[in-house]
């Protein structure tokens, strides 16, 4: 049985009586801490259970064991030619976890809400309605046809005006 779960914004596999290094967390050593964010739940059947965006009904009991300062990281930064070479680092602090229990009520595959159910078939009647719809827009491309050959011809009538005063023009 184990669990996926969010602890300062990072995620953790969890299993009963295994220790974990998170990072800090603003609890006195010794006590208990229940962790609310479950991402995922396997239980001992092999059932996976996966949250949207968390499982509800199950949560993870915890101890802190101890507080502690991980190994130094070094920071080493450095531009070739330039002269310029910089380093930095510094020490994460850390709690370290003893998982105690993963506890889970009564879980249950979700079933459709009622909401969901009520829309489901508007849906469907919606894809109906749409099949059973004459085609408007097929009217509507013939219509606009017939208004733009309208304009062609009161397009040419004006082009031949012009050519005759051009030929006028020419002639005089």
């Amino acid at each position: 049985m184990y669990a996926i779960v969010e602890i300062a914004g990072k995620q953790f596999r969890v299993e009963e009586k295994r220790r974990l290094r998170v990072p800090l967390l603003q609890v006195e050593n010794g006590k208990k801490v229940q962790l609310d964010k479950v991402l995922a739940f396997n239980d001992d059947k092999g059932n996976l259970t996966i949250g949207t965006p968390l499982v509800e009904k199950v949560s993870v009991s915890a101890t802190v064991v101890e507080h502690g300062r991980e190994k130094k990281i070094v920071v080493f930064k450095k531009k070739r030619r330039k002269g310029y070479q910089k380093k930095n680092g510094h020490r994460q602090d850390y709690s370290l976890i003893e998982i105690n229990s993963i506890g889970a009520g009564a879980l249950k595959p979700k079933a459709e809400s009622k909401v969901q159910a009520a829309e489901k078939p508007k849906a469907e009647e919606t894809a109906k309605q749409v099949a059973e719809k004459p085609k408007a827009p097929a009217k509507a491309k013939k219509a606009d046809a017939e208004k733009t050959a309208a304009k062609k011809p009161a397009a040419k009538k004006t082009t031949a005006k012009k050519a005759e005063t051009k030929k006028d023009d020419k002639e005089a």
